[in-house]
């Protein structure tokens, strides 16, 4: 690709980095995936008179049950649900069981284990008392996915990504730009490894999903409730779309009509017909993962599926053609120059569907700057995003070796012709040998070593390709971690699911909604000279766990004013804890912080605020804060 053409991906690169910025600032309607939990009957921590028939769970999506998606447990952890949890009245996003008659007071726990509709496990517990609370043996009645299967799983869906980068990539590349026998192998390690990097997971999933052991992968039934799911019957398609992927790979592969990549002129209708039939399938393995992932829970499914399909492709045709590339670098005939420009002006075209398709989806899954910086799947994205870039940095070292290939090959040396070579080679080589076809095939194999060491050598000595194979090496390293992180993004809980799932927490317990760092203004007077002022009493995260606790103390003039003490503290009223003193220093004058205050728990607490200003003037001040 030229240098223009590398000015323009830049400048196409900062636009839609812009617009990035404007999109991320604009709200939309609540998107979901890996369900969260909105409310339960009973509600969760609540005393109820008499036992209820039946315990009801509602998602912020629709999910998927198993015989034990929804246990309920008594004080002593026995099971007091009674049949086979299923949704009310036909709401996927609902679960209920019923419950056994006569169970006695005391605090009762509910654990739910299902499957949110983006194909994840999510899986939590709760608790409700009946008459009044008890004391409950009760610890631990969430089954987790088994840590040797969701290794397993980690591991195959890993390759599954890369064996599909590599199989679409490759084609592309071989079909377009230059087919080598290296090429080809790269295709078909990729249709292998996806092959059976799908079985697995697909052996895999009923034990994933059930938080079962290694020992229950081979169980049938387990296997037959998956392929009855999404996600399981997304991946018998993709095994059955790679029977026709094996097609299309005998016939790029298969015919010899290409030169350096392009279909000769009798042949060019079935060229058309083998690249609509090969992105068919392309489109119908990349479809296996919209369908059945993020893309096709939240908002906007109708159009967040076919943009991960682009998406994917784009991946697929990038990533997977630097491997091909690389590999055709490396080869005794390496690519002409006009075929790497191909391939250049074919990554650009890729890298512009990723940037555009990337920009939907960050919109899509993240939805705001807090998220953006403030959760797991936002700070991946921005992993993500500066691997691409990096990428794209290096890309346009690439492109400046590609504008200097020639198709001009350097001239070659004649290699002295030896007594086996020419008229007669073959009486020659055997009386070289001694008679002996044995030494005769052994010299032809180390003359045939060395016009290949030759050729290497050639090949090495122009700068053009040396200096290409250097950057692509670089680009396809990065490549690798760029697509780890890919895949990570996919088991991670999306930013604006994330932010939607902490909300219908605190509306399941009845806490008030989240407003960042909690704040309290408290005018004081302890009744003597000067002892009137504001105090600003600031919480920051204002959440459960370690706080900072930052006063500021102005007079009536607004002035930061010194006073001989100040203390600060925290009650928890309904749950009798505190109060809990903040350890205060002073920073400068009429400004103290407490660094690393642990509040154990979310709630409404009392913040209490005393103020003394001389020996015998002081004041206590009391203030509600919600901590989140």
């Amino acid at each position: 690709m030229s240098t223009p053409t590398a000015g323009r991906l830049a400048a196409l690169l900062g636009t839609l980095a812009a617009a990035l910025m404007c999109v991320l600032t604009v709200g939309a309607g609540t998107a979901s995936a890996h369900a969260a939990l909105t409310s339960t009957d009973p509600r969760q921590g609540s005393v109820v008179p008499s036992a209820p028939r039946q315990v009801r769970l509602t998602f912020s999506e629709g999910v998927l049950l198993g015989a034990d998606s929804v246990r309920v447990l008594d004080p002593k952890g026995a099971r007091v649900d009674d049949g086979r949890p299923a949704h009310v009245d036909g709401r996927s996003e609902t679960a209920a069981v019923t419950l056994r008659t006569g169970i006695a007071d005391g605090t009762y726990t509910v654990a739910w284990q299902a499957v949110s509709a983006d194909s994840h496990p999510v899986a939590g517990a709760f608790t409700f008392s009946v008459g009044a609370p008890s004391a409950t043996t009760v610890k631990a009645a969430v089954n987790g996915t088994d840590p040797a299967v969701g290794t397993l799983y980690d591991l195959a869906r890993y390759t599954a990504y890369a064996g599909f980068t590599l199989l679409v990539g490759a084609c592309v590349f071989a079909a377009v730009c230059h087919a080598t026998r290296g090429v080809q192998k790269v295709a078909v390690g990729g249709w292998v490894a996806l092959f059976l990097s799908t079985a697995v997971l697909l052996l895999l999933r009923g034990a994933y999903t059930g938080g079962r052991g290694l020992g229950s992968v081979l169980d049938l039934s387990l296997l037959g409730d998956a392929l009855s799911t999404k996600p399981g019957a997304a991946m018998l398609s993709r095994l059955l779309l790679l029977s026709a992927a094996a097609v299309v790979l005998a016939l790029v592969f298969g015919t010899p009509v290409r030169e350096g990549g392009r279909i000769a002129g009798g042949r060019r209708g079935a060229a058309w017909g083998l690249g609509i039939g090969g992105g068919v399938v392309a489109a119908g393995l990349a479809t296996t993962w919209a369908a059945a992932e993020h893309a096709s829970a939240g908002i906007q499914p109708w159009l967040a599926m076919p943009v991960d399909v682009l998406h994917l492709l784009g991946v697929g045709v990038w990533l997977g053609g630097l491997a091909a590339l690389l590999i055709a670098l490396r080869a005794d005939v390496p690519p002409t120059g006009g075929a790497v420009r191909r391939f250049s002006r074919l990554a650009f075209a890729a890298v512009c569907v990723l940037v555009a398709t990337g920009l939907y989806q960050a919109w899509r899954q993240v939805g705001s700057w807090d998220a953006l910086t403030g959760t797991e799947y936002g700070r991946w994205l921005l992993v993500k995003a500066g691997l691409v870039v990096v990428m794209v940095v290096l890309a346009s070292f690439s492109r400046r070796w590609t504008a200097r290939l020639t198709d001009r090959a350097p001239a070659r040396k004649p290699r002295q012709k030896t007594g086996s070579e020419g008229p007669g080679a073959k009486g020659a080589g055997a009386k070289e040998a001694g008679g002996s076809p044995e030494r005769a095939a052994q010299l032809a194999r180390q003359r045939a070593a060395m016009d290949r060491a030759a050729g290497r050598r050639q090949r090495d000595a122009d700068p053009g390709r040396s200096g290409l194979r250097r950057a692509v090496l670089a680009e396809s390293a990065v490549a690798v971690v760029l697509l780890a992180v890919t895949t990570v993004l996919t088991t991670t809980q999306p930013g604006r699911a994330e932010t939607e799932q902490r909300q219908a927490g605190r509306r399941a317990t009845g806490e008030a909604p989240a407003a960042g760092p909690a704040e309290a203004r408290i005018a004081y007077d302890t009744g003597g000279k000067d002892g009137r002022g504001t105090a600003r009493i600031t919480v920051a995260p204002g959440r459960s766990g370690a706080n900072t606790v930052d006063v500021a103390l102005t007079d009536p003039a607004g002035r930061p004013v010194d006073v001989p003490e100040v203390t600060v503290s925290f009650t928890e009223k309904e749950k009798s804890i505190g109060p809990l003193r903040a350890p205060l220093e002073r920073l400068s004058a009429g400004r103290l912080r407490a660094s690393g205050f642990q509040l154990p728990m979310a709630g409404r607490w009392q913040l209490t605020l005393t103020v003394r200003t001389s020996e015998i003037d002081q004041v206590t001040e009391i203030e509600d804060v919600n901590i989140n």
